[in-house]
């Protein structure tokens, strides 16, 4: 029975003031409106919306400005339709494109 009761005593003198309320904690980021960047760097499917990395793109050849429509992840090596120049070569995943090719992204 004394040990019981020297607990009960231990835990009175541990107990925070009855009635008062803990800080609120806060969120060290916002879960629901991440930062554009910090959509980006994640795994296509593991985004607050799934969309995937890739896309397609006019290239335009600097040698007789013709304009290509090229795929980010190309495969192939592309070559301009008019001067048989290589426009991009193949990678592990993006396409890489060569010294004086412009390019711009095609929208929907």
């Amino acid at each position: 029975l004394a040990v019981s009761s020297a607990r009960h005593k231990g835990a009175q003198f541990h107990s925070e003031v009855p009635g008062s309320t803990p800080p609120p904690k806060t969120m060290v980021r916002d879960l629901l409106h991440p930062s554009a960047s910090e959509e980006k760097r994640k795994h296509k499917l593991k985004r607050l919306v799934q969309s995937p990395n890739s896309f397609f793109m006019d290239v335009k050849c600097p040698g007789c400005f013709n304009i290509t429509t090229v795929f980010s992840h190309a495969q192939t090596t592309v070559l301009c339709g008019s001067c048989s120049m290589m426009l991009c070569q193949p990678t592990g995943g993006k396409a890489r494109l060569t010294e004086g090719c412009s390019f711009r992204k095609k929208l929907d």
